[in-house]
């Protein structure tokens, strides 16, 4: 990512932040002939002891980004973004050499894929995920809600995904967007 240094975002929180916030993020991987891209909602698990913060996430089986376990990878989480039309009175002031440009605040986490088939770990991911998500609906599901042989059925269908962060950038362009 092209970041000069005034947009360059230095704090870890406001990063994070903005992963939790907008959690849907864009998974950039190689299947060797061509860049691919998978859009998925990613849990941030901040550094432990040993330094380096977490993304999880889970596929389906079916789905083959999971086999490019390994791989370095970039995941791409963008936060608010908004055009901004030329300033009029600046257009004034300047004789007219003013542009429109787009204000956005975006994050990219760089990393080595890893992919999770143990059942237990999917499980305890799932259940975690679901309580998170379905927090603020008025009557939340749970995946307690379903019968148990159907999340048996489920968990085979699915692999987990983890990336260990190792360089997470971010660029803040502009005022924060509305």
């Amino acid at each position: 990512m092209y970041l000069p240094t005034r947009h360059r975002q230095h704090d870890p929180q406001a990063m994070q932040d903005l992963i939790r916030a907008h959690a849907l993020g864009m998974l950039v991987t190689h299947d060797g002939a061509l860049p691919d891209a998978d859009h998925l909602p990613f849990e941030y698990v901040p550094p432990g002891p040993d330094g380096a913060g977490l993304l999880r996430a889970h596929v389906a089986r079916a789905n083959p980004v999971w086999r490019r376990a390994g791989q370095q990878v970039l995941a791409v989480f963008r936060g608010p973004a908004a055009y901004v039309p030329p300033d009029q009175q600046e257009k004034l002031e300047t004789g007219g050499r003013v542009v429109p440009t787009w204000d956005y605040h975006v994050v990219h986490v760089h990393g080595r894929l890893r992919a999770i088939e143990d059942p237990a770990w999917l499980l305890d991911f799932l259940h975690a995920q679901t309580r998170h998500h379905e927090a603020p609906q008025p009557q939340p599901w749970s995946v307690a809600d379903a019968p148990p042989a159907y999340i048996d059925g489920m968990l085979r269908a699915i692999v987990g995904i983890e990336i260990a962060i190792e360089r997470i950038e971010g660029k803040w362009k502009g005022a924060p967007p509305a």
